[in-house]
C-alpha cells in the first residue's frame, strides 16, 4: 500500500532538491561580483575601500526590504552610508544581476 508524502516530508524533500540550485546561484553571484569589479572595493570579511560584505549583511539583518535597498544602492551608487567615500553606480547591471548580487551579499557571514 502506498502512502502520500506528508507535507513536512514533501517540504524537506523540496529543500534538498532546491539546495544545489541555490549553491549554483551563489557561485554565479561570486563570479558576477568578481566580473563587475565589486572585489576592487569590497571583501567578504574586511573593509577595503568600501565596507566588508559581512558588515553590509549585518547592517541589514532583519530588514525585509534589504535586498531591494541594496539592489538600488548597487545600481545608483550611494554615499554617506559607510563613511565619506561614495560607491559609484553600476547602472549597466540588469535587474536579474542586481537581484542576485544583493541577495548574495545578505548571505555573507562575518
Amino acid at each position: 500500500m502506498r502512502f502520500p508524502l506528508s507535507l513536512t516530508a514533501a517540504l524537506a524533500l523540496g529543500a534538498v532538491l532546491a539546495a544545489p540550485v541555490q549553491a549554483q546561484d551563489m557561485a554565479a553571484a561570486v563570479d558576477l561580483a568578481k566580473a563587475s569589479g565589486c572585489y576592487s572595493c569590497h571583501a567578504n570579511a574586511e573593509k577595503v575601500v568600501g565596507p566588508a560584505f559581512a558588515t553590509i549583511a549585518e547592517k541589514y539583518a532583519g530588514d525585509m526590504d534589504a535586498a531591494a535597498t541594496l539592489a538600488q544602492s548597487i545600481q545608483n551608487g550611494s554615499k554617506g552610508k559607510y563613511g565619506r567615500i561614495p560607491m559609484p553606480p553600476h547602472a549597466s547591471l540588469g535587474q536579474a544581476d542586481l537581484k542576485l548580487l544583493s541577495a548574495w551579499v545578505l548571505t555573507i557571514k562575518p
